[in-house]
């Protein structure tokens, strides 16, 4: 089926969006077009203030509309920690376990050598220079467990460590809920390493 040209450039600019596809472009299409005219203008009006106004954080390189994110703004977080996110909504899903109270630094990806990405690349040089005060004394390393995050989470532990700084990593495993019988071994296997004692 063709569509008018409005019509076609507005599922073109949907489908772009990740997992956006060209279903789920046609049903938000779909839905902006019974929408009221204001509704589309919102939404409008959202996308180009979110793009002039939010920036990186000058410290951790979380999203920020200001010169420093939330995060880095509030003085009573403990400056000693810092854990180590590939993104910004890395850090979001740590803040919602409401169990770490320190800094963060977001590298703004992993290492990637398929997809071109290496050390420099990311925020790693900033992140070095963070530690050069002696204020942090540990660095909690947070990045995906896949290979890509296991690389970056590597890389970033045999630089830090000579700088006398503790590095962490978290622990994976099984999720809360989970069967042992429908674990892999790979995620049994790292259960196993991270156990602790009750």
């Amino acid at each position: 089926m063709r569509y008018a040209a409005p019509i076609a450039r507005l599922l073109e600019e949907l489908e772009r969006l990740p997992g956006v596809g060209p279903k789920s472009a046609q049903r938000l299409a779909y839905h902006i077009l019974r929408s009221e005219p204001e509704s589309a203008t919102r939404l409008a009006e959202a996308i180009v203030e979110v793009k002039r106004t939010i920036r990186f954080c000058s410290r951790c390189f979380n999203f920020a509309e200001a010169e420093l994110c939330e995060v880095c703004a509030d003085t009573s977080r403990d400056a000693t920690a810092i854990c180590v996110v590939e993104e910004p909504r890395d850090l979001v899903a740590v803040e919602r376990t409401g169990e770490f109270r320190g800094g963060y630094h977001v590298l703004q990806g992993a290492i990637s050598p398929i997809d071109g990405i290496g050390p420099e690349q990311l925020r790693v040089h900033e992140l070095l220079a963070r530690l050069g005060d002696g204020a942090v004394t540990e660095v909690i390393i947070a990045t995906n467990p896949n290979v890509e995050g296991e690389t970056t989470a590597l890389y970033l532990a045999r630089l830090i460590k000579p700088l006398g700084v503790r590095v962490t990593r978290i622990a994976s495993g099984l999720p809360v809920g989970g069967d042992l019988e429908y674990a892999d071994e790979v995620t049994l296997g790292r259960a196993l390493e991270a156990r602790r004692e009750m």
